[in-house]
């Protein structure tokens, strides 16, 4: 397939002079071992599309696990990047500086809670919101020291640190990682019988992904969320929803909890936050959840720095027009249908919601990966997770020819 007319940016001075297969080579005996990418460099990138080292073009359908909703390089972004570049890039927090209250004000106006914490990666944002919760259940709920609990879900994914991994149900991420930390008790998902009966007064929280997007993109029934709501509610816990894959328009909605008007307690914002440029997170939380947190007790040097701030800014206002959302709805209605025509043909089983998807390939025809690989050589990227699912999560910015174009080479693929 072949990108639209408009040009990638033309190689700088530092021009790369290696291949494909020499730089991957290069790679191996000096970088860690804690990925396996498709064989493909990309040194190019705009829009939908990127570039390997050697000039052949891609269509982008993973935009970085959502981390680029608004497409690589987007102009307003890289302005606002360029701009602030210019100016001052980090203070810690050991002073404030002149974009801060500007990000936090106007994240909170977007998710309609009351303080931010700013952080960088979505681990730390999960770890942040453990440490809040875990305070809160102690300062405010009245928990014993060191007693409380927070409640998360089977199949979850919500990073790789220690603390993580020790609630995690995926053994690749666990093993030979331990001892682990303790307080967490783990139901399955979409299971609100399971999770009522977990829930006692030692809980500080109920720690969920809206849609669990590692898992293979798998959507809880119609009225999951509000349950989840209601339940935290009369016992007492805080709902904490983790949206840094799921949020900031993803699903056709700024957040996926709004498809069922829901208001969490907490909010976890990562990713697409940093509009593909810095790594930026947030935790956003009701004001006396976030009040328990005094200076000394949490911290984090770039966390909310100034650079961080001005691509924050610009996400948000991007988001505040409703634009994306809308992209996201409308195309989200052309993925799924033309998903809906590949069952039993290739596909066993898909889960869309926006321009989210998780596809269950046949084994008959390829496993995951091997699928992935099939995608990459007709000029397609996406990517592979638990054996027989691929994942699609395209630029929000992508065309309705950009996305059909692609749904068509997964055709030919699969068949």
């Amino acid at each position: 397939m072949t990108s639209p007319v408009t040009s990638l940016p033309a190689p700088g001075s530092g021009s790369r002079t290696r291949s494909s297969e020499e730089l991957i080579r290069a790679e191996a005996p000096v970088l860690a071992h804690n990925y396996h990418p498709l064989p493909v460099v990309v040194a190019r990138a705009e829009g939908s599309w990127v570039e390997d080292v050697e000039g052949r073009r891609y269509l982008d359908m993973l935009a970085g696990y959502s981390a680029l909703n608004f497409g690589h390089r987007h102009p307003a972004l890289t302005e606002a990047a360029h701009r602030q570049l210019d100016e001052v890039t980090l203070t810690s927090r050991a002073f404030h500086h002149d974009r801060l209250a500007g990000f936090a004000e106007g994240l909170a106006r977007l998710t309609g809670l009351d303080m931010v914490l700013p952080m960088n990666t979505g681990a730390e944002a999960v770890e942040s919101a453990v440490k809040v919760a875990r305070k809160w259940a102690y300062e405010v709920k009245g928990v014993a020291p060191d007693r409380a609990t927070i409640v998360v879900a089977d199949g979850n994914f919500h990073g790789r640190t220690t603390t993580i991994v020790s609630f995690s149900t995926d053994e690749s991420a666990r093993a030979g990682f331990g001892p682990f930390t303790p307080g967490f008790r783990v139901v399955p998902y979409n299971d609100l019988a399971a999770l009522e009966a977990a829930v006692d007064e030692t809980t500080a929280a109920v720690l969920i992904e809206p849609i669990q997007g590692e898992a293979g993109v798998l959507i809880p029934d119609d009225g999951y969320l509000t349950g989840v709501r209601e339940l935290t509610r009369r016992a007492g816990c805080l709902f904490i929803a983790d949206e840094i894959q799921s949020g900031l328009g993803r699903t056709g909605r700024t957040l996926a909890v709004d498809h069922e008007a829901v208001l969490p307690d907490v909010l976890l914002l990562g990713k697409a936050l940093g509009g593909g440029i810095v790594p930026v997170s947030a935790v956003v939380a009701r004001r006396e959840v976030l009040g328990v947190l005094r200076p000394g007790e949490h911290g984090s040097t770039f966390g909310g720095n100034p650079l961080a701030a001005a691509v924050g800014s610009a996400v948000v206002d991007l988001l505040a027009t409703g634009e994306f959302q809308r992209r996201a709805a409308e195309l989200g209605g052309v993925l799924d249908r033309e998903l809906a025509s590949l069952v039993g043909s290739g596909v066993t089983a898909y889960r869309s919601r926006g321009l989210w998807a998780g596809v269950d390939v046949d084994p008959a025809v390829g496993t995951g990966r091997q699928i992935s690989e099939r995608l990459l050589a007709e000029g397609v990227l996406v990517k592979d997770t638990h054996g027989s699912t691929i994942r699609l999560a395209p630029p929000l910015t992508i065309t309705e020819e950009e996305l059909l174009s692609a749904l068509a080479v997964l055709r030919k693929v699969l068949a």
